[in-house]
């Protein structure tokens, strides 16, 4: 991840360059707006990129782009102006979009995905990038995203997400993630973004930092108390290799609730981590409410973990209040 002076710098540079483009999707026949992408030459495509690009600017139709079982090396990017697509793939562990970049966090994803109204399910996206530095060698480690996604009312169902630091560059918008896996070992899952993960495994593969360092799973960037993002795990699980801490604080009002989670022992007994605002913690909101397993022992957690209240908790934890309120992911086809 990035310093908060250059993220902010880049999200505002990238919220100028664009021009406002919102566009409602209608259905076509599922048949008749597919493209299929094969490397074995069987389909229209045998790379994802020029399926997108085949996509019309402006698109109005939803348009699925089905992608046939293999591992895809390619760098792949989604414009603002290409939405209304489904991106499907055969299984998360056998249909794969893998690259090896890092260093710049807004240049080096294998996924960048501009374009509102987008879906995906049943494929993978892997940064092998930091997989080349030797074990232990935290320091050398730089931000290297699986996905980065930047537009609102996205959705993911059974995908995986696999990298080191900055796995899941969640920056801004509306998104739904069900049934996925994500990976990482330092800040794996961080932005700006509203987001909901329901039932996702979280894999913390913090062995890969050595000397029994602990990584952190998300680092959530809300602004202000006006600002409407912050990230829930609902009836999901954490796992991993080596210490975790649920997240830290990457800005001010940094927001992240885990409910109903099964938590391993892998999770730092304390929990959380203010970074940058420690004796600020007061305008943090990290809460916990019904999870289990033994990285759910309270006893030694942070003293400033926030207490909810039952109606934030239903607003925060419902999907429909939360994230859906225009009822997106209904109109979602597939």
């Amino acid at each position: 991840m990035q310093s908060p002076f250059f993220t902010a710098l880049v999200l505002a540079l990238w919220s100028l360059s664009k021009v406002s483009f919102s566009q409602v999707c209608s259905s076509q026949n599922q048949d008749s707006a597919t493209i299929v992408v094969d490397q074995s030459g069987h389909g229209q495509y045998t790379t994802v990129q020029r399926a997108i690009d085949s996509v019309p600017a402006k698109n109005s139709v939803w348009t699925r782009i089905l992608v046939k079982p293999g591992n895809y090396k390619e760098k792949v990017a989604i414009p603002e102006d290409k939405p209304c697509i489904v991106l499907e793939g055969n299984s998360a562990s056998n249909t794969m979009i893998e690259w090896a970049d890092g260093g710049e966090v807004n240049e080096s994803a294998t996924f960048t995905l501009y374009a509102e109204n987008f879906k995906a399910r049943n494929i993978g996206f892997k940064n092998t990038y930091n997989a080349m530095t030797r074990r232990g060698d935290w320091s050398s480690f730089k931000p290297a995203p699986a996905l980065q996604v930047t537009s609102d009312k996205v959705s993911f169902y059974q995908c995986a997400f696999i990298s080191v630091q900055d796995t899941l560059t969640d920056f801004q918008g509306r998104h739904y993630f069900e049934s996925c896996y994500i990976e990482g070992a330092a800040d794996f899952i961080w932005g700006g973004g509203q987001s909901i993960y329901q039932g996702c495994k979280i894999n913390a593969s913090t062995d890969i930092l050595g000397g029994g360092l602990a990584g952190y799973i998300t680092a959530q960037g809300r602004e202000s108390a006006a600002d409407t993002s912050g990230y829930v795990f609902n009836q999901g699980s954490v796992v991993g290799t080596g210490p975790v801490y649920l997240g830290r604080a990457y800005r001010q009002y940094s927001r992240v609730v885990f409910y109903k989670t099964d938590l391993s022992n892998v999770v730092v007994p304390k929990g959380w981590d203010s970074w940058r605002y420690a004796g600020q913690e007061g305008t943090i909101t990290y809460a916990e409410y019904q999870c289990t397993g033994p990285g759910a022992d309270m006893s030694k957690r942070v003293k400033w973990e926030k207490t909810l209240s039952g109606e934030e908790l239903q607003r925060l934890t419902d999907v429909n209040t939360f994230i859906n309120q225009d009822g997106w992911l209904q109109k979602q086809p597939f």
